[in-house]
């Protein structure tokens, strides 16, 4: 007998459905059938409330004649309200009206889905920030009373910043770098925690330690700036408690909260963290906390975050530490250095356990993705020290540590200052990546296909890393559009990065507007700070992400609403775009094909094949990419229009680009590479420029 499995709500994987941002979720869902015989010619779908007020009880199926199970349409009229549970079970028809079973439920919470559910104030260290050095990390902190058995309770928590919370001494969640990155001056991500098992009756405490990560942090192109989005980080957090009794009680981020620095001494991205196990204030996130042995001050409170900022759930999964990784062999260098060698190119922190030594003594932690002439290569990293600190506080019976807000790409680790003989039991890579659920492998009978597939599959994972970025071991790792213009076919093939890829366009599209219809460089724009980079010049490839990253994400899925979603983006791009005579307009400078070995090292746009070339090729691929987008959703004149215009760039390009004897005037492989799988070529062309390509 046929089953329904996997019920799923738009494109979240369980357990990331808790404060979702959907008020009208589609759903999706498989069929499991051993016989292969049940043919899907309709589906019900029940809903039920799934809050503990039972007055608020709401129950509604919905029938439907429809093969569809793939985002299918919210089926009721009711819309979900902020905070709204509900559980959803799926049942099948087939044309001889045999019935499946009904499906596991699957379930749903909603976020706080308008800007008045949030009653929390921004709090922030009273001390002056926005200076040229890193902050420390700050610890809020709040003691409170619950007066009864706690039913239900939420945790709506983010900030200006990267943070961590705890409960009682407890961290909440397994989320790391939240809030994650976005466009801070349009998108602030928050998180939803259930903390119903952490509280207790009685006295309570929630703590938060808040650090600069990418908000005011340094960061940018060549080692970047600092306070790019603002010089305070700040916090907002709002805990909501339903008691058993039906009463409820909100504990918010107001000035009733105090505040001071934390061990963490400095906490970078490109630099790393510096930890003082000295200043370490014992129980600080619980009600038992000694009060008179640490100082605490008021925080301040700052104006309400701008109503220009939007408070989201966001639609991609967190990054979290989602493996362990053991040092296969310690090294002695040329110079007496000790080295581990993981393996395998990673990215994460290391985490040490059992450290001894004297108070004060100071353990120094370096990575790097290579080894040069024995020694740990970091040349590569330029100016980023990719360095964690760790001071002890002499605890006899050992100590542990692992960085809470950075992260290094490597390979190799050196470890200095280890007092006797390190144990490699004592040391362990902990990779870090958006929690991705993976939806596609590759293996075959040759070892060397199935290393680079693998090669390319921690690739991705070292570089979606709340963005999807260029590098992760520099001072860079930055959203550069054109790495994922030509990567996210890949990228959806490997991983499901729907909801990752959707966040990051959203802001892509934020910052496309403020540049005046150019899509920039990187995104979040992180070099807004930058003469170079923060270009208002137009740039083939790098900006044709604005059609190429949606178009991959639909080809994955079939999901049209992500091409609605950016359509406008798409069409403000080839607006911008500088033509003359049906081409690219040769006058604006072309990155080309960017990083060609042939290339000179100081000059890396020179390749052999000419940049506007290049530029032009992805121009006719994008009005082809239009032509069908349109389309898709029912825009039949504009798909017209881009029709006659990719029509002309055709003409346009044979003259300008194709000899009388077929051959183009880039006579590389890149170029008939490209010619041939843009599509760019007539099919006697096509197969001239094969054999050519062949030949070269």
């Amino acid at each position: 007998m046929a089953s329904v499995i996997d019920v799923q709500f738009e494109h979240y994987h369980a357990p990331n459905t808790l404060g979702v941002e959907d008020s009208t979720p589609r759903i999706s869902w498989n069929i499991q059938d051993a016989t292969g015989l049940f043919k899907q010619t309709g589906y019900e779908i029940e809903i039920s409330d799934g809050n503990t007020n039972k007055q608020q009880h709401l129950a509604l199926t919905a029938k439907r004649a429809s093969s569809l199970s793939t985002l299918v349409s919210w089926p009721f009229d009711h819309v979900l309200r902020s905070r709204q549970k509900i559980s959803t079970r799926v049942r099948l028809y087939d044309d001889k009206d045999n019935v499946t079973p009904w499906s596991e439920p699957a379930h749903l919470e909603t976020g706080l889905l308008e800007r008045q559910d949030w009653q929390c104030q921004r709090i922030a260290a009273p001390w002056g920030p926005g200076t040229s050095e890193p902050d420390p990390e700050q610890l809020y902190r709040k003691e409170f009373q619950l007066s009864g058995e706690v039913e239900q309770a939420r945790l709506y928590i983010t900030s200006q910043g990267v943070y961590e919370a705890e409960i009682n001494g407890q961290r909440v969640g397994d989320y790391f770098l939240a809030p994650g990155w976005t466009a801070y001056g349009n998108r602030l991500q928050y998180q939803t925690y259930d903390l119903k098992s952490a509280l207790v009756e009685g006295a309570n405490c929630i703590g938060v330690r808040l650090a600069e990560g990418w908000f005011s942090g340094r960061i940018g192109f060549e080692g970047g700036h600092r306070n790019i989005w603002g010089p305070h980080t700040a916090l907002l957090a709002q805990l909501e408690v339903l008691y058993a009794n039906g009463h409820s009680e909100t504990i918010v981020s107001d000035g009733s909260w105090t505040v001071t620095k934390g061990p963490i001494k400095l906490a970078e991205i490109y630099d790393g963290e510096k930890y003082d196990a000295r200043d370490e204030i014992e129980s600080w996130s619980t009600a038992a906390m000694d009060k008179a042995a640490s100082k605490w001050e008021p925080v301040l409170v700052m104006e309400n975050l701008s109503s220009e900022i939007e408070l989201t759930a966001g639609y991609g999964e967190p990054v979290r530490r989602v493996e362990v990784i053991k040092p296969l062999e310690k090294i002695t260098t040329p110079s007496g250095k000790t080295v581990l060698d993981f393996g395998q190119n990673l990215v994460g922190y290391l985490r040490l356990r059992n450290i001894k030594g004297p108070r004060g003594h100071k353990i120094t932690l370096r990575h790097a993705e290579v080894l040069e002439n024995g020694e740990l290569g970091t040349r590569p990293l330029r100016i980023c020290k990719a360095t964690d600190e760790y001071t002890l506080k002499g605890d006899e019976s050992g100590e542990t540590y692992e960085p809470r807000f950075t992260f290094h790409g490597f390979r190799y680790a050196e470890i200095n200052g280890w007092v006797g003989d390190l144990d490699l039991k004592s040391v362990e890579a902990v990779v870090c990546h958006t929690d991705m659920k993976p939806v596609g492998g590759f293996e075959c009978s040759e070892p060397i296909l199935n290393q680079l597939y693998k090669n390319i599959v921690w690739g991705m994972r070292g570089n979606f890393l709340s963005v999807p970025t260029d590098c992760p071991q520099r001072d860079e790792r930055l959203g550069w559009s054109g790495d994922l213009a030509l990567f996210a076919p890949t990228a959806t093939l490997i991983y499901d990065c729907f909801g990752m890829l959707k966040n990051w366009l959203i802001d892509l599209e934020h910052d496309q507007t403020v540049l005046d219809g150019v899509p920039p460089m990187v995104s979040p724009d992180a070099t807004i700070a930058d003469p170079i980079w923060c270009r208002r010049v137009p740039c083939a490839i790098w900006h044709d992400v604005t059609i190429l990253a949606p178009w991959a994400l639909y080809q994955e899925t079939g999901d049209e609403s992500i091409l609605a979603q950016q359509y406008n983006s798409m069409t403000t791009w080839m607006k911008v775009i500088p033509r003359k005579d049906h081409l690219w307009d040769p006058e604006p400078f072309q990155l080309g094909d960017w990083l060609d070995p042939a290339a000179p090292s100081d000059a890396p746009w020179k390749g052999a094949t000419d940049a506007k070339l290049v530029a032009n090729m992805f121009l006719i691929q994008s009005l082809d990419l239009m032509v069908k987008i349109s389309a898709i959703l029912g825009h039949h004149d504009e798909s017209a229009k881009f029709q006659a215009e990719s029509e002309a760039a055709r003409g346009a390009f044979q003259d300008e680009y194709v000899t009388r004897n077929g051959r183009l005037v880039s006579e590389s492989q890149a170029a008939y590479a490209l010619a041939i799988c843009l599509n760019i070529l007539s099919p006697a062309q096509k197969k001239h420029a094969a054999d050519r390509l062949a030949w070269l």
